[in-house]
This record gives C-alpha cells, structure tokens and sequence, in this order.
C-alpha cells in the first residue's frame, strides 16, 4: 500500500481503527464500504498492521472512542443510566478488543507458516536433515497460551474456515505448509498470483484427491521409469547411464505437463535437458524404442546411416515426437546436448522463440521451453542466470518458460553442511531477480513448491505460468496469465 494510502494509520487513531474493526468482524455491513475493502485486504495484505495498533501488552487500555449508539437519543440515554451504562460500554469496548486481539494473532500466526513454514517441511526422504522448531510458528510468540487453544476466533474464511480454534488452525497450516509438499510464495509481490497459489492449496489442506484411473496412471509411469533403471543396472553394470534413480518421479510430472499443455492450447513443448534421465525421458516419454536405446549399449551408431558413428554419446543425443493427450496432438522436441552442456539453455528459448514466428504465434502459447536441471547446475551455471535476465527483453521473451530441477544432492563433494548456507541449497531458483515459484520433489510422496528448495518446477517471466504436475495436482491458467501483458 502507498503512503498516501495509510497516512491514517498511526498510534492516534488505534483505538478507533480497533473498534471499527471489532464491528467489521462482528457484521461487515455494519461500517462504510471503504473500510470493509481496507479490512477485507488486511487478511492478505498487513495483518501485522493492526498488530501493531494493538499495542504492546503492557500498554494501559484505551478508552472507546465510538459511540455506542448511533444519535443523540443514545448518547443522553446512556448519560441517564450512569455508571451502568458506563460499564456496560467498557465491557462492550474490553469484549470488541479482545475479539480484535484474538483475530489479530490468529492470522499473524496464519501469515507466519505461509512465510515459514516450509522451513520445518518434511522434504527428507531419508530422515537426515534435523527440522528445528521455528519461533515464527510458536503460537506463544503472538500471545497465545495453552488456555486459548481451544477458543473460537473469528478468522473470515480464511484456510477455508469462518471461526476455528487455535488449535484446529496449527493443524490445518501443518498440512498445508509443513508435510511432504512444502510451499513457499510469499515473496511474490503481485497479490494476485498470491491468491491464485492459496485457493489451490489452502482450502484443499495441499491434497489432491486422485481418481482411481488417476492413481493407476501415476503408478503406471513410476513403474515404466523405475523399471527400465534396474533392467540398465543389471543388464550394462558399470556402464555409464546417468540413471534418475530417485528421481522417477519426474516421468509422471512431465506427463502431467503436457496433458494439461495441450489442454491449454499448446501444441509444441520443446525440451532441453542435462544426461542424468535423458535415456528414460528418451524411452518412456519421447517414445524412442527400447531396442533402438539397447543397440547403443551395445556400442552400435544411433543412426545406422552414419558410416562411422556420429562421434557423440547417447546421453547427448536428442529426438522428436507427436504424441496425443485426450485427443490434444502435441509436437515434442528434445533438444541435443552440445558440447558446452548449459549451452542448451539459450538454445531451448531460441529455437522457441523461433517456432512462436513461424506459427504467428503473438500470444505465444502454443510453443512452450521445458528445461531440467540438476540442482547444482541450476545456482551454479551462469546461462541459466543469464537467460533469466533476458526473459523481459522484447526481442527475447518467450512468454514463459518451464524450470524442472532434480535434486540429486550430490552437487557438492563435500559435506551438506560445509557447502551449503541454507536447508534447500544449492537449488536457489528465486534467488535470481526474476519472480518465479519452485515446485520441489525427492520421492513421489515428498513434493515441495518452494522458492529455495531440496525434482523441481519453476516459471519465470512476468506472465507466469503457474505449471504444477500431478503429484500435486495443481492446475495452471497460461490463457488467462498471458492476456494480462501484451506480446511482442
């Protein structure tokens, strides 16, 4: 909010801004259209605002300043009644405050686990890393004791509840914020693209309730991507295969993309990838025949017609296919590796760039990049940086583009905790300057939307498009993000 727009909200006016808020909560009709918009953004916006019109908690009560009635008639009955009347207004006054106290402190606590909460987020499949208590997420910090556990608090809908105990609201952030899918978007300034993210996750408590059908699906690829990494092991041991053991996960949300792309009207994605999973992105989503790939270990040309080989290795090479999602045909190109492996980058966003001309693309959602990382590569390879930057310059921008990070933690030789500064490093997708919203995995049961976090979603651009994958269900509205800024 400029300053112009809370010029008014200093200590002087605390205690009529309190009581006009007491009465919001308690009827939202009953004060001016002007201060329900201020109120209802509150929630959202500043609830750290009002926390500090609060006051400390060793501060004197202040007197009401709005009258308990409405006209002269009230304000002279309430002089007849004398003390009674006097006291009835301090204890309405003691009552409205401590409404406005406790609703205060329920959505500061809220706004601290939207902030925080993944901090304590169970994204270790292998119970290494040590989850700290956060004092951020201490009911205690706001004033809440064990006595107010189980009060009603009029919250406004917000997590999807009109009025919830304190308790019942930690065990609703947990879900939310600090399971197996960890979210983190805070930080994003567009209110907007704020909203957009909580009703996905916060009414639905971050679960997806998948269809049976669905459920077979997502099995059937982790399956297809888990077996063909055992067969590779056993049948070429020692061979280097750059294996996505761990990473399997990755299969069924690349799916997941490009059902819901081609949904969404996109007819080409183009791929661009480091070697760890090439071969079973190659296999089990390009369609590159099983013994076309087997030949290859077997020391045999990729393509027959070379006399002599191509020189390259199969985890370099690249492919195209069409495949067809519910009756949606889409163009899928993976993009050869050159030599200068992070070259791909550019490479991906130009050869984009290029198909959004050729089909006149101008709402450039037709042709969309998808490029993976390992999680190293991505903080550490100075392209991906660079090609970030570019995302807003009119003569480059593609419209979007979609960040996958694997997280392999093995970026560093050493220990975690000499490399790294943080819990989620070396992925740091948001540490650039460009806004983009990360959507993390370890196993399919640990899936984080983080902007600094331990494979991974992340989309930049000005015109975002929130992609998600089925692990976490979430849908993504590229139409309606992109109408919001002209093309070029």
């Amino acid at each position: 909010m400029s300053l112009d727009q809370t010029s008014f909200l200093y200590g002087a006016n605390a205690t009529f801004i309190a009581e006009l808020y007491a009465r919001y909560l308690a009827d939202p009709q009953a004060v001016d259209e002007s201060w329900r918009g201020f109120f209802a953004e509150l929630a959202d916006q500043s609830p750290a605002i009002l926390k500090e019109l609060a006051g400390p908690d060793w501060a004197r009560d202040q007197s009401q300043v709005i009258a308990n009635g409405h006209d002269k008639n009230g304000a002279a009955a309430a002089r007849i009644n004398g003390h009674a009347a006097a006291e009835a207004v301090a204890a309405d006054a003691a009552t409205g405050r401590g409404t406005v106290l406790d609703s205060l402190r329920a959505v500061a606590l809220i706004r601290a686990y939207r902030n925080q909460g993944h901090l304590i987020a169970d994204l270790d499949p292998l119970g290494i890393a040590r989850r700290d208590a956060h004092p951020d997420l201490d009911p205690a910090t706001y004033g809440l004791t064990d006595a107010d556990m189980d009060r009603p608090i009029f919250i406004d809908g917000i997590l999807g509840f009109d009025t919830a105990t304190i308790r019942e609201i930690i065990a609703a952030c947990r879900a939310i914020y600090c399971g197996h899918v960890a979210v983190e978007y805070m930080h994003i300034q567009e209110l907007e693209q704020r909203r957009w993210i909580q009703r996905r996750i916060e009414v639905p408590r971050n679960q997806t309730e998948f269809t049976r059908e669905g459920k077979r699906a997502i099995l059937e690829r982790l399956t297809v991507a888990e077996g063909l990494e055992r067969f590779l092991d056993k049948r070429y041991t020692g061979t280097k295969r750059f294996g996505l053991e761990g990473g399997e996960a990755l299969i069924p949300a690349l799916e997941q993309i490009m059902k819901r792309g081609g949904q969404l009207g996109v007819k080409e994605l183009v791929i661009g990838m480091p070697h760890r999973g090439r071969l079973n992105v190659l296999t089990n989503m390009m369609g590159k025949p099983f013994a076309a790939l087997f030949s290859e270990f077997q020391g045999n040309a990729a393509n027959p017609d070379d006399v002599q080989g191509s020189g390259d290795v199969k985890y370099h090479l690249g492919t195209s296919t069409d495949r067809a999602f519910d009756g949606n045909n889409m163009h899928l190109s993976l993009t050869a590796n050159p030599s200068h492996l992070e070259v791909v980058n550019p490479v991906v966003l130009g050869k984009v760039r290029a198909k959004q001309r050729q089909r006149g693309d101008t709402g450039r959602v037709q042709v969309v990049g998808l490029l993976m990382h390992g999680d190293a590569a991505f903080a550490g390879q100075g392209l991906v940086s660079e090609t970030l930057e570019l995302s807003e310059i009119k003569g480059y921008r593609t419209g979007g583009t979609i960040h996958f990070i694997v997280n392999n933690q093995i970026g560093f030789t050493t220990s975690p905790a000499a490399a790294r500064s943080g819990p989620y490093r070396p992925i740091s997708p948001s540490r650039s300057r460009r806004r983009s919203s990360t959507s993390t995995a370890t196993t399919p049961k640990r899936w984080s939307m983080s902007r600094a976090s331990p494979p991974s979603i992340a989309c930049n651009s000005k015109r975002m498009w929130w992609w998600t994958c089925s692990a976490i269900a979430a849908t993504a509205t590229m139409k309606a993000t992109s109408r919001r800024s002209p093309s070029r």
